[in-house]
């Protein structure tokens, strides 16, 4: 059977790309596509490299560790080596997991053509077998991984954010709500609903105070220094819960937000959303968070 090693080449550069894909997703990591497509293809010269030589080096298990570090590395840039364990990790179980998936398809499917040549498998199978154990891997860890998320009990289902406002900076109890999908309509991030009260230390009263007049579009009450320097940064976010329909929230991005878990995670794409009320009567907490940012 004639094996050309383009197609090698191609094919491990798919496979690649949907581990690394998957494995962004399940960490909640900023995809960076071209950053992954580089990962993937240093991992499918490699293959191939491995397939032309037979030389024992390429099959060394400490090699292959390395070369998963330079592939995480590149795709996902850890800012610290935590993050870059953590990535290793679900880069290995996404792998693993497609590679059962893959033997699977591979024992029900019998494609034809199939032999193993310098330790891999070859024949026609190939590109059918990626697509869809892929697919398949990725589906069932992507599940999976939701699944685990909602299990969580309510002491797991508190933590710390830290909000970094106008150069000023504080910490607050939040709640990871499952049911809090809101998001600011023109870009589309994550909003974290957090207590008027709670934001005093960071943004100035006359703003905290009247966010009713500025959904109304009435500046009115706001001295003419501090809306000039807000009004382009406030949003307004229409919303459907916490008691009421068709509501409206003003909304700010602030320079920075960490939710401080058994790992603090920092989130650039958050929007803090103002509202007017108390969201517990113990006041155990003063902020809703959203499972996608937890």
């Amino acid at each position: 059977m004639t094996i050309y090693i383009d197609i090698i080449i191609i094919e491990n550069l798919i496979m690649n790309y949907i581990i690394l894909y998957a494995t962004g997703l399940i960490s909640k990591n900023k995809i960076y596509y071209l950053r992954i497509f580089f990962a993937s293809l240093i991992g499918a010269i490699y293959v191939a490299t491995q397939y032309i030589s037979n030389l024992a080096i390429y099959s060394n298990t400490i090699i292959k560790i390395i070369l998963s570090i330079i592939m995480v590395l590149i795709a996902f840039n850890p800012q610290d080596m935590k993050k870059m364990f953590k990535q290793l990790l679900l880069f290995y179980l996404t792998t693993f997991t497609f590679g059962g998936v893959a033997t699977y398809l591979i024992y029900v499917l019998k494609p034809e053509n199939i032999i193993i040549e310098n330790g891999m498998f070859v024949g026609t199978y190939v590109l059918k077998v990626i697509f869809i154990g892929a697919i398949l891997g990725s589906i069932i860890l992507i599940i999976s991984f939701k699944m685990s998320k909602n299990k969580m009990t309510r002491k797991d289902m508190i933590c710390q954010i830290k909000i970094k406002l106008n150069q000023k900076e504080k910490i607050l109890n939040a709640i990871v709500d499952t049911g809090n999908m809101l998001k600011e309509p023109i870009t589309g991030n994550p909003v974290i609903v957090v207590e008027k009260n709670a934001l005093y230390d960071l943004m100035p009263k006359e703003i905290l105070n009247n966010t009713e007049y500025i959904l109304g579009g009435d500046f009115e009450k706001i001295p003419e220094d501090i809306k000039n320097e807000y009004i382009s940064k406030l949003k307004i976010i229409p919303f459907s819960s916490l008691g009421k329909q068709n509501g409206m929230l003003v909304g700010i991005k602030p320079e920075k937000v960490e939710v401080i878990n058994e790992e603090t995670e920092e989130k650039d794409n958050a929007i803090i959303g103002i509202y007017s009320k108390s969201l517990t009567k113990r006041g155990e907490y003063n902020a809703l968070i959203g499972i996608e940012l937890y």
